[in-house]
């Protein structure tokens, strides 16, 4: 009995152990909970079945039970009454074993700890734990008991791989738990042995695994569906918002220094069009820095509330980390929010990372060419534009003076449209005519005009819309957003900065005095050298080449990483590659030509019964075979066997007849004589799969193996 519950412990300490391999989903602390108590009740029950022999058929139910009561208990309180499971509870539990894996793949990661997000996981767990304790305490197989908590962990490494160093813990943790159910059946040598094998495998994850993020995970396909589709482009609503000026659209409390919210970014222009290329996700407990941000950022929150901004857009920041009080879906590619229900106001709390650069930095920086869709196209340029972008930039290379440049110039020439016949139309006809005819727009015409410019002179830029926040602000109390502060802006790809909003129209000018990157680039404009005294910087000289290391040895790096995995490759290889090699042969025999095909199948019978021990010999018959075969096969495959003998001598001994029926006929009787052998008990079945000597060709023998 002790034994058992040593090995049923095992079973459940690894099911539990595969569930934290979800982590990289939700982050450790909110799976220890559920997880680990379901856990612990299907272990407790397994323990009571054991003690009381009239419980022994009831046990998968009431494992069952107690790890369903535990998740609910857990997970699901709210749905409980005064602890008691309610109906509520079980649709709870039967929509997380259908929907939640789906709804956390739709989510960005990490992802909340909300019920109908995690709820899959401790289902998995209690599922795994109870199939792996009933086949131990069945089957007595401890190896096959580990399979279905093999199942989850391969199923949370699908959904995100761990990164190498976490990897080589988890590998090292499902060992430790499978060394339990070794401990109760093998010696102490064995026992170290495996424990070594583990460590060696635990180590070569850590230095074999590439670091970085994974190249494919199960979540890449996935996206959260849109109820409908999005409502027309806020782009396409600023002359009639301007037109209505004094409507709320969302008010700000606690106001922290930015000077504008964007709603949507739009990276595509064919023409025609501006679209944005992001798919949109459940936005999760909180989005990651962005990487390309190396410049010092500041962690900024502020408190919103949403009347109307014309859709279900809500208003954001390009460093969105976290929103609290709501449960909007993102844009990931540009941190832009968008509620799934578009009815009523909505209160939250936004906080994000701002970047901290001074204005001698932004100034000299260089532009990220490699930003995403920074450089995608513009559709057909008309050739008037193009020269005019050209003359524009004074023939200079992209660099953030140059972007600056070019806002001068739509600052200088052109003018902001007031009143209440206002310019509409961002598409080439409508920027060509502000362009060279009428140069009189909207910030709608003077953004998607800088971003066409900008790309045709090489720098990487994008359209963004959304609201300024207003120049006067109260003393204390919430700061006011209305439809008149709607504005549409350029934003430029900076190395190390990230997009950094331009403003060529001149509209949030009163704004920007200390407002997040609107004061460094203000400070940038006022640093910025007349149009015709500005120069290219010299190029950046190559880094100079790094020192040859000194000679050691005969001077060839040592593959530390191939002689480590060198002893694992025999180890790993053979119970893949020896099964391999079975049906890559016996596809080669079978596909031989003519009669060489029946020889195939009698050769291939022959090193099938060789596997289960029996002695052979090159010179052997096939009816001398089939009277060896008594020692390990029933009379059936025997017959099988003496079948084969007659469709051979028939194809090596007479003219008449089709080959072709007589592959046909040898080859059935190899299936079945596969399907007699399969018969014989688990452990020498598998020993026969695994040994490679049937591979060679036979040699005489003097009695069975």
């Amino acid at each position: 009995m002790e034994r058992d519950d040593r090995l049923a412990t095992g079973v459940v300490l690894a099911a539990a152990v595969a569930g934290l391999h979800f982590t990289p989903v939700y982050g450790l602390v909110p799976l220890l909970l559920p997880v680990g108590v379901p856990a612990a009740a299907v272990l407790t029950a397994t323990w009571l079945c054991a003690r009381r022999p009239g419980l022994v058929d009831w046990r998968p139910l009431l494992t069952a039970l107690a790890g369903l009561l535990t998740v609910a208990e857990t997970a699901l309180w709210h749905t409980t009454l005064a602890g008691l499971p309610t109906g509520r509870t079980v649709r709870a539990l039967v929509a997380g074993a259908t929907g939640s894996g789906e709804l956390v793949l739709q989510s960005t990661w990490p992802a909340r700890a909300d019920p109908e997000l995690v709820l899959f996981v401790p289902l998995l767990v209690t599922l795994a734990a109870v199939l792996g304790v009933e086949v131990l305490l069945r089957l007595r197989s401890p190896l096959v008991a580990l399979l279905p908590s093999l199942a989850v962990l391969v199923l949370g490494q699908v959904y995100a791989p761990l990164p190498p160093g976490p990897a080589g813990l988890a590998a090292l943790a499902y060992a430790a738990a499978g060394a339990t159910l070794l401990a109760a059946r093998a010696t102490v040598v064995r026992i170290a042995a495996s424990a070594a094998v583990a460590v060696l495998a635990a180590g070569l994850t850590v230095v074999l695994l590439p670091d970085g993020p994974a190249r494919y995970t199960v979540r890449d396909a996935r996206a959260a569906p849109l109820d409908g589709t999005l409502p027309a482009n806020p782009l396409d609503e600023i002359a009639y918002r301007l037109a209505h000026p004094s409507a709320e659209a969302f008010r700000v409390d606690r106001a922290p220094a930015v000077d504008r919210w964007p709603l949507v970014v739009l990276d595509g222009f064919d023409g025609v069009n501006w679209t944005a290329a992001g798919s949109y996700r459940r936005l999760g407990a909180e989005l990651p820095r962005d990487g390309s941000v190396t410049v010092g950022v500041r962690r900024e929150s502020a408190d919103l509330t949403v009347t109307d901004t014309g859709g279900p857009w809500l208003p954001s920041q390009p460093g969105l980390a976290a929103v609290e009080g709501a449960s909007p879906l993102v844009a990931e590619r540009y941190r832009t929010l968008v509620r799934p229900d578009a009815d009523g106001a909505l209160r939250y709390r936004l906080s994000w990372w701002q970047p901290q650069v001074d204005a001698a930095t932004l100034g000299d920086a260089a532009v990220d060419p490699d930003a995403p869709g920074g450089l995608d196209g513009v559709g057909e340029v008309p050739d008037a534009v193009a020269d005019l972008a050209e003359q524009a930039v004074r023939g200079l290379r992209p660099s953030f003076r140059t972007a600056l440049l070019l806002e001068n110039h739509l600052r200088t020439n052109y003018r902001a449209a007031v009143g209440q016949n206002l310019p509409t139309g961002h598409a080439w006809p409508q920027l060509t005519d502000f362009l060279l005819v009428s140069k009189r727009g909207t910030s709608e015409q003077f953004a998607a005009a800088y971003v066409a410019l900008a790309r045709v002179a090489g720098i990487p830029a994008r359209l963004a819309v959304g609201y300024r926040m207003p120049a006067r602000r109260p003393a204390d109390g919430p700061v006011v957003v209305r439809n008149g502060d709607v504005l549409a802006w350029p934003e430029v790809a900076v190395r190390g900065v990230g997009w950094v909003p331009l403003d060529p129209i001149g509209a949030a000018a009163g704004a920007a005095a200390g407002a997040g990157l609107a004061a460094p680039t203000e400070q940038a404009r006022t640093m910025l050298a007349a149009p015709d005294d500005l120069r290219d910087p010299p190029p950046p000289t190559a880094a100079p080449a790094p020192a040859p290391r000194p000679d050691r040895g005969a001077g060839l790096p040592v593959p530390w990483a191939a002689l480590l995995a060198a002893p694992l490759v025999p180890l790993l290889g053979w119970p893949v590659g020896v099964p391999v090699a079975w049906l890559v042969r016996s596809w080669r025999r079978r596909r031989r030509p003519g009669a060489a095909a029946v020889v195939g199948a009698w050769e291939e019978v022959r090193d099938r019964l060789r596997a289960y021990g029996v002695a052979t010999t090159p010179a052997m018959t096939v009816r001398e075979l089939a009277v060896a075969a008594g020692a390990v096969a029933d009379a059936g495959t025997v017959g099988e066997i003496g079948r084969l003998a007659t469709v051979v001598d028939h194809t090596l001994w007479s003219a008449a007849g089709d080959v072709d029926d007589d592959v046909v006929r040898a080859w059935a009787s190899v299936r079945v004589v596969r399907r007699g052998l399969a018969r014989r008990d688990r452990r020498t079945r598998l020993r026969a799969l695994l040994d490679p000597r049937p591979l060679r060709p036979p040699r005489p023998v003097s009695g069975p193996r």
